[in-house]
């Protein structure tokens, strides 16, 4: 495939660009990037937050559904579930109190 001819920048085009190009290298996200030690910390600070947030959903989650799950006691089978559920946690909480 042949390529176009190219025409050269004129003056306003290439300030234009130039201008562009400080903005990009200004950005904040260039700057951390810049170095190894800044992106890693920016990484590491990245998956805390990331790991924090999945513990936390999750233990929302769960929590919301054994609530659920406690309220249905009118299906044999799921209030059983339940009801074993329940007191698994009620003998886990029991056994860690002093």
């Amino acid at each position: 495939m042949a390529e176009p001819p190219r025409e050269p920048l004129d003056r306003e085009t290439g300030r234009r660009l130039a201008s562009a190009l400080e903005d990009i290298v200004a950005h904040r996200i260039v700057r951390i990037h810049n170095s190894v030690l800044k992106v890693m910390a920016f990484q590491f600070l990245r998956g805390l937050a990331f790991g924090l947030g999945t513990v936390i959903g999750a233990s929302i989650l769960v929590s919301v559904l054994v609530a659920v799950l406690a309220r249905i006691e009118f299906v044999p089978l799921l209030g059983d579930l339940a009801s074993r559920v329940i007191e698994q946690i009620q003998d886990a909480q029991g056994s860690s109190e002093p």
